[in-house]
């Protein structure tokens, strides 16, 4: 074959997919390599200064002389200015007495442990955001909006489910989304919801969580000679089920889950594969009233659930009077 020929024979190509494979393969090796060195070695001189500063008084002119020695001694190294330092004395401290945390923060950027360790207030909190940075491989800008969006504090809060659902344990489910992302206003229609939803899939799927696939938007589900569209249908890989989501920008009414279940009902007669499980059916609000969703799913053997959504980053303090308020009804 001329070397100017960029045809890929059919023998050619698995062989060369699989080099390409264990190139990528090679380099994530590396940089998971290099990144758990240089934490480790951020986890050392944060042990070293916070020694020195117990049994020698070190103070911030003693860090000072440091990070000038280290720029001196090896000058084509950076990360070692005088707060760099200090931060690792922190990195340290924080996480030496837990063995839950510590082999975690290996796993991460140092970027992403400054950014945990700086604004999670408690070793549970922190544990939420380094399992789901490793669990979901959160960029920087992403970690960032999960905290925003107090996704720790919402896990807290439980969603309202049909008695089925709550047997359903690898299905993570939040009582309230957020959805700033898509820059809707207050008064807006269930069409314009739904085309921003799609619009902003990535960001969406971000928030419900990693194992939800997309399938479709409007799909089509055939009873009779009619035609039923259900907004949008996922399917979710933990728990191997179809889920069809209901969007709302409205209130919650108990008669909005005859429809879901419908739709339900049609899923698992038409679409639904024989090795899956029963679909699951999303009731997504504008607003509710927890006392009526409770009442509505009390009874229902459907495998349904009703949350609503936001569209503003949600205020911490709100939602600490709210966990509050739980804890204080469960005692």
């Amino acid at each position: 074959m001329d070397k100017n020929d960029s045809h890929i024979l059919p023998a050619q190509s698995e062989v060369f997919e699989n080099i390409a494979q264990q190139i990528r393969l090679a380099r994530q090796t590396i940089f998971v390599s290099a990144n758990r060195t240089l934490i480790d070695l951020y986890w050392r001189m944060g042990q070293v200064i916070s020694e020195q500063v117990k049994s020698a008084g070190w103070g911030k002119s003693v860090v000072s002389q440091l990070a000038q020695y280290i720029a001196q001694e090896i000058p084509d190294v950076r990360g070692f200015s005088d707060k760099n330092l200090w931060r690792m004395k922190q990195f340290y401290e924080s996480y030496s007495e837990n063995e839950k945390l510590s082999p975690l923060v290996r796993e991460l950027p140092w970027t992403h442990n400054l950014i945990i360790m700086s604004r999670c207030k408690s070793d549970e909190e922190r544990l939420f955001y380094l399992d789901m940075c490793k669990r979901e491989s959160l960029n920087k800008r992403e970690l960032e909006r999960q905290i925003d969006a107090a996704q720790y504090e919402r896990s807290l809060i439980p969603a309202k489910l049909s008695p089925v659902v709550r047997e359903l344990s690898p299905l993570e489910i939040k009582d309230t989304y957020v959805l700033e992302f898509l820059g809707l206003p207050e008064s807006h229609s269930e069409s314009e919801l739904q085309r921003t939803l799609v619009k902003n899939m990535k960001q969406f799927i971000l928030e419900l969580g990693h194992d939800f696939i997309f399938v479709a938007e409007e799909f089509r589900l055939q009873v009779g000679f009619q035609d039923f569209y259900i907004d949008l249908l996922f399917f979710h890989r933990g728990i191997g089920a179809l889920v069809a989501f209901e969007l709302k920008v409205g209130k919650f009414k108990p008669e909005y889950l005859g429809q879901l279940d419908f739709y339900l009902e049609a899923l698992d007669r038409d679409v639904k594969k024989a090795h899956e499980n029963p679909s699951i059916g999303i009731l997504l609000c504008h607003d509710k009233d927890d006392e009526v969703v409770e009442y509505a799913l009390s009874r229902s053997l459907s495998p349904t659930l009703v949350a609503q959504y936001q569209l503003q980053l949600p205020d911490k303090k709100l939602l600490a009077k709210k966990l509050q308020e739980l804890s204080h009804n469960h005692e």
